[in-house]
C-alpha cells in the first residue's frame, strides 16, 4: 500500500466516447459543419477578377504586397483600422451571443469543436459506436485493433495535412502553389506551415479533443462574466427529474437515469450536476433527453436551453418568461448597439475612402539651400499611391498665397505616372524667387495638390514653406 507521500497525485485521462445522438441540435451541428469547411476548404479556390495587373484569388492575404484582398474590397497596410474593427466586431460578437446563450460558439462554431466532430465523426464510422469503441479501447492489441486504429489515424492525417494545406492557400494563388507543393518546389516555409498545421489539427482533433477545451483555451474562464441569470443556456430541470428512479413510479421524477446525456457528451460531464466550465453548450444532451422521454411517454424539455431567473416560476408551476425577455435585455441591447455602430463606422470608411493616397513630408536636412541666383528652395519627399487596377497619370500642383514654384526631380513635366495598384516616390522641389516675400519668412503655408487625369478627382496636403528668416 503506497504511503501519501508515494501517493501520485496525476490523473491520467479518461477516455470519452460519445454515443451517436439524432435531433434537432445534432442535425443543426452537422449544417454547421458543412457550411463552415466547405467555406474554409473552398474559398482559396474563388476567383475574383480585378484585372491584367492583381490577383485574381476572391479572398488572399498577400504578405508579398502588403494587402488584403476580399473579393470587391483591398486593404492597405495603413488600412489596418478596418481589420483592428473587424476583430472589435468578433469580439462584441462572442460577448453578444455568449451573454444571450452561453458558449454558442464553443458547441457550435468554434474550430476545434468542428474538427473535433469530424474526427468522431471518422472514428465512429471506422470502429463503430459508442460501446464498440469501448470494447476496443478494453481489447489487448491484435490485428483487427491495429488495423481499425492505423485506418482511423491514416484518415485523421489526410483531414490534417488538407486542413493545413487549405489554410497557406489564402496567403498565395491557390492553384500555383498548389502545382509548386505536388511538384516540391514551393518554398520550404510553405511545408514548415502545413507541417505545424497538420500535427495540431492531428492532436488537437484525434487526441485532445476535450482536454483543449478546458485546460488550454481561455474562454471558459472568461464567460462567465458575460453570463447572467437571464442567460439562456443548457440546463437539466431537477425541480421535475428528481428524484431519479430506473423504472417509472409515479413517486419519482421524470429522470430515469439511463444516462444518455452523459453518454453523447464529448465533454464527458452530466448535466444534471448543473453548470460547468467544461460545458461547451453543444446541446447533444437535449436530443438524447428527448429521445428518451419521447419513448417512456413523457413530455420533452427534462435538459433544455433554460435561465436561471425561470426557476423560481417553473418550480412555482408557472410560465417561464418569453425567450425575448431573455434575449432583450441592456446588456445583449448594448454589445449589438456597440457591435452595429462599429459594423456602420466600418462600411462608412469603406465608401468615402479616397482613391488617391497622398502623402506628403519635408525635407529637414537641410530645411532650405539658396540657389546662386538667390532663389530659396525647399524640398518635399511626396508619395502617391495608386487603388486602381491600370496605371494612372496624376498632375500635380500647389497653391499658396506665395508665387511658389514647384517642379519634380527628373522631369521636366508636372505629371506622375503611378503603375497599377502600388505607390510612387517622388522627389518633389518648391522654389521661391529673391523678391517674393516667402523667400525671407520663417514659415509660408502652402498645399500640394494631385489630380487624376482620367477622372478629375483630387486629393491635397497641406505643408509649409522655410525661407531665411531675417
Amino acid at each position: 500500500m503506497n504511503t501519501p507521500e508515494q501517493q501520485s497525485l496525476y490523473a491520467p485521462q479518461e477516455p470519452i466516447f460519445p454515443r451517436r445522438v439524432s435531433g434537432f441540435f445534432r442535425t443543426f451541428k452537422w449544417w454547421i459543419m458543412a457550411v463552415t469547411l466547405g467555406i474554409y476548404y473552398l474559398t482559396p479556390w474563388i476567383r475574383w477578377d480585378r484585372g491584367p495587373s492583381l490577383p485574381d484569388q476572391a479572398v488572399l492575404v498577400d504578405l508579398a504586397g502588403r494587402r488584403f484582398y476580399f473579393f470587391w474590397i483591398e486593404i492597405w497596410p495603413h488600412e489596418f483600422y478596418f481589420v483592428a474593427g473587424l476583430l472589435i466586431m468578433a469580439g462584441l460578437g462572442l460577448f453578444l451571443f455568449t451573454s444571450a446563450l452561453g458558449r454558442v460558439w464553443c458547441g457550435y462554431t468554434c474550430p476545434q469543436t468542428v474538427w473535433t466532430d469530424l474526427f468522431i465523426l471518422v472514428e465512429r464510422w471506422i470502429e463503430g459506436d459508442r460501446n464498440a469503441r469501448v470494447r476496443l479501447w478494453n481489447a489487448k492489441w491484435d490485428f483487427r485493433k491495429c488495423r481499425l486504429r492505423l485506418t482511423k489515424w491514416v484518415v485523421w492525417l489526410l483531414i490534417a495535412v488538407a486542413t493545413g494545406g487549405a489554410w497557406v492557400f489564402y496567403f498565395t494563388d491557390a492553384p500555383t502553389l498548389a502545382r509548386d507543393l505536388i511538384s516540391f518546389t514551393a518554398h520550404p516555409i510553405a511545408y514548415a506551415t502545413i507541417a505545424v498545421l497538420t500535427a495540431t489539427t492531428f492532436l488537437f482533433g484525434g487526441f485532445m479533443r476535450e482536454q483543449v477545451c478546458i485546460y488550454m483555451c481561455p474562454w471558459p474562464r472568461i464567460q462567465g462574466a458575460m453570463m447572467d441569470d437571464d442567460t439562456l443556456t443548457v440546463g437539466y430541470r431537477d425541480w421535475r427529474g428528481e428524484p431519479r428512479a430506473k423504472k417509472r413510479h409515479e413517486n419519482k421524477g421524470d429522470c430515469i437515469d439511463c444516462m444518455a446525456c452523459v453518454n453523447v457528451c464529448p465533454m464527458g460531464i452530466d448535466i444534471r450536476d448543473g453548470q460547468q466550465m467544461e460545458c461547451i453548450t453543444c446541446a447533444l444532451c437535449i436530443d438524447a433527453c428527448d429521445d428518451v422521454m419521447d419513448r417512456i411517454g413523457k413530455p420533452r424539455g427534462l435538459i433544455d436551453y433554460l435561465a436561471l431567473s425561470d426557476e423560481p416560476l417553473e418550480r412555482a408551476g408557472q410560465d417561464p418568461k418569453p425567450i425575448w425577455k431573455h434575449i432583450l435585455r441592456p446588456r445583449t441591447m448594448l454589445y449589438t448597439f456597440l457591435w452595429s455602430l462599429i459594423g456602420i463606422g466600418l462600411v462608412f470608411a469603406l465608401f468615402v475612402r479616397a482613391e488617391i493616397d497622398l502623402t506628403v513630408e519635408a525635407v529637414r536636412n537641410p530645411t532650405f539651400i539658396t540657389l546662386s541666383d538667390g532663389s530659396v528652395r525647399n524640398t518635399y519627399t511626396m508619395r502617391l499611391r495608386n487603388k486602381h487596377g491600370e496605371p494612372r497619370d496624376f498632375r500635380l500642383s500647389l497653391s499658396s498665397d506665395a508665387l511658389l514654384r514647384i517642379e519634380l526631380e527628373g522631369t521636366g513635366r508636372n505629371i506622375i505616372t503611378v503603375p497599377p495598384d502600388s505607390s510612387t516616390m517622388q522627389r518633389v522641389y518648391v522654389t521661391a524667387r529673391p523678391q517674393d516675400p516667402a523667400s525671407s519668412m520663417a514659415n509660408t503655408d502652402l498645399r500640394f495638390w494631385v489630380e487624376d487625369t482620367e477622372n478629375g478627382e483630387r486629393a491635397h496636403r497641406d505643408a509649409t514653406f522655410n525661407g531665411r528668416a531675417n
